[in-house]
């Protein structure tokens, strides 16, 4: 298990999540507890990218318990189609939201929150987690961002 990252520079997401993805692989193979793993991917990401906030929900009991994060506190749990974050795991899909004043039934953990981005974690076929990750910038998340975290979610080992 490596635990040192190297922080790219660069500007270019991708160049950012091409460089991180195989630390982040790095820091869990080998590593069979969940919590650590996840703990250490938001982590990651939040080292790299600077989020305002980054973690997972896991589902419990059908309704999203909070789990690892990086950040200020947070919501603890979320029922299915509530807010972002219920309305990924509901529909089963990655969900980029631009301006979270502008998404319906949003639930503001934060008001320094501005942008979201949502993205499920499947495991034998269902969403079992879900990753969040929040801006304080307008617009900040795109499909690059999706495309590399919805990668990202697949080096999880939920078993």
């Amino acid at each position: 298990m490596a635990e040192d990252l190297t922080i790219t520079a660069s500007t270019d997401k991708a160049e950012q999540y091409q460089s991180s993805i195989p630390q982040i692989r790095a820091l869990i193979e080998g590593e069979p507890d969940l919590v650590a793993n996840l703990a250490n991917i938001c982590a990651a990401l939040k080292e790299q990218f600077k989020w305002f906030w980054i973690g997972f929900y896991l589902v419990k009991d059908n309704e999203l318990v909070l789990g690892p994060f990086q950040g200020p506190v947070a919501c603890t749990r979320i029922g299915l189609g509530k807010g972002v974050c219920g309305t990924a795991w509901q529909q089963e899909k990655t969900l980029i939201v631009p301006n979270v004043e502008e998404f319906p039934g949003h639930i503001a953990c934060s008001s320094l929150s501005q942008s979201e981005i949502v993205v499920p974690v499947f495991h034998e076929g269902k969403v079992t987690a879900v990753l969040d990750a929040d801006s304080e910038a307008l617009d900040h998340f795109d499909e690059t961002d999706a495309s590399y975290l919805e990668k990202i979610v697949t080096l999880v080992n939920f078993t």
